[in-house]
């Protein structure tokens, strides 16, 4: 039988336009070691680890007449050096310049003949520094079968890199009149598909979406608990092709002092710090604040199975996310106030018994938060663009340094897609001692997205200083 795209993965790939496409990205900055780290020494470290993700040489295959949902097939013209590509900086490069070069990265559109994946090496930063900056589509990462590109190369401690003997060999294309034979096969024992995927392949694919979010676990909870519109304002505006792209590194311990000092949890804490830089930036914006003043945040957070044993990899990871429908308190001036309402709302979630903690994410073998911000992406994609204002995601990472090869990743930063009418995505990630934002926002509608990311920083030392 076809390699068959699933429902929602295929969904991914009909709701994509220029002015949304469907990846997620990650910006991974590294320490080049003595020994030296270069553009080869990536290529060769793909290149050995390609093998345990068969997706990343695959290409999405369309049936004629869209008689069914497209088919992954081998990529027999598989180019890795295509995939892996060089880029550099006006060395001394700096951080605003890499950033700069991100936003323009991810406004661009994955080539749809080709295997849904890139990866950009980028020299040339200040401080013999460089980047990795990854794109992977939606509809690649399941968090089961295949995990996020970054993920891939990243190890516990430092590896020599060998250009490993590649023996893949590409399995041969199915005929046209093979796609329809199976297509039809398949029709006839589930007639009433048949209907949906032409649907869906004419475009009518807002209202069909919404069938598909049954598959991540906890979405149509949350839509029943939280269907009325989102508060309208800036962030909710037709989104254009471009993108600009900010950051906000701060430290770990500051929010564990909060959390110390106030209470809740550090994913709370990150959730008032945002909703702080919120609030001061529609106020310089001129808009009009009231105590009950709120922005809908939609927050993806892993779940465990209920029958899987705890800790387990498939139990946590897997397809086991769940969008949950946050309001923040922008207009609540007090930010101690702020971080309970927040706390209050998460206990809901915290509460129902199905919530994995931190502590339990890092236990698991082989979990990355770059797989686990895919996962949250594939959520918010499943969701109406009108019962949100922002989408946030706030993954733990490991708190021991991670190696691509011998060289020593020093930050991380996520990349979240936007989706029709929401001109901000937020990506959190914490990391050996440091909590990591990735702010990518419209370059219309937030083009000072820069000014948003230092009032993050004014937020969380507003936390600090708190006495309640």
């Amino acid at each position: 039988m076809p390699d068959r795209l699933s429902a929602l993965d295929a969904s991914f790939l009909y709701l994509e336009d220029s002015a949304t496409p469907m990846h997620v990205g990650g910006v991974a900055v590294f320490d080049r070691p003595r020994a030296g780290f270069d553009y080869e020494d990536l290529l060769a470290l793909v290149g050995q680890r390609l093998a345990f993700l068969p997706r990343y040489r695959q290409r999405v295959l369309a049936v004629p007449g869209h008689l069914a949902r497209p088919v992954w097939v081998d990529d027999v013209d598989f180019d890795l050096n295509y995939h892996v590509r060089r880029s550099a900086l006006p060395a001394p490069g700096s951080d605003e310049q890499l950033f700069d070069l991100v936003a323009r990265l991810m406004s661009r559109r994955l080539a749809p003949e080709r295997p849904l994946w890139e990866a950009y090496f980028v020299e040339g930063l200040a401080g013999d520094r460089v980047a990795l900056v990854t794109k992977t589509h939606q509809s690649v990462v399941d968090g089961v079968g295949t995990i996020e590109i970054g993920q891939l190369i990243l190890d516990a401690a430092p590896q020599e890199t060998e250009q490993a003997e590649d023996t893949w060999a590409p399995r041969r294309q199915p005929s046209r009149s093979q796609l329809m034979l199976d297509a039809v096969s398949e029709t006839v024992q589930r007639p009433g598909e048949l209907v949906e995927n032409v649907r869906s392949a004419a475009a009518d694919v807002v209202a069909t979406a919404g069938k598909f979010s049954d598959t991540l676990g906890g979405v149509a909870s949350a839509l029943r608990t939280m269907a009325r519109p989102a508060p309208s304002g800036p962030l909710n505006v037709p989104v254009s092709g471009g993108r600009v792209f900010a950051t906000v590194r701060t430290k770990l311990a500051d929010y564990r002092k909060v959390r110390a000092d106030h209470g809740g949890t550090v994913n709370d804490v990150v959730l008032a710090a945002i909703t702080g830089a919120l609030r001061e930036w529609l106020l310089s914006r001129g808009s009009a604040l009231t105590p009950a003043t709120t922005l809908r945040a939609l927050v993806p957070m892993a779940v465990r199975d209920a029958d899987a044993a705890e800790y387990s990899g498939v139990g946590l990871v897997g397809n086991q996310v769940d969008a949950y429908l946050v309001d923040l308190p922008v207009g609540e001036p007090n930010p101690v106030l702020r971080l309970q309402h927040i706390g209050h709302a998460m206990a809901e979630h915290l509460d129902s018994g199905r919530s994995v903690a931190a502590r339990a994410l890092l236990r698991v073998g082989g979990f990355a938060p770059a797989t686990l911000h895919s996962l949250g992406a594939r959520a918010a994609g499943s969701f109406s663009d009108r019962i949100f204002n922002l989408v946030i995601t706030n993954s733990p990472g490991p708190q021991e340094p991670l190696y691509a090869g011998q060289a020593r990743m020093t930050e991380m930063y996520p990349v979240i897609p936007l989706v029709r009418n929401q001109a901000l995505a937020i990506g959190v990630t914490s990391y050996h001692g440091g909590v990591y934002f990735g702010l990518n926002g419209d370059r219309k509608a937030l083009s000072d997205v820069d000014v948003l990311a230092g009032m993050i920083e004014e937020s969380l030392e507003e936390l600090k200083g708190a006495h309640w």
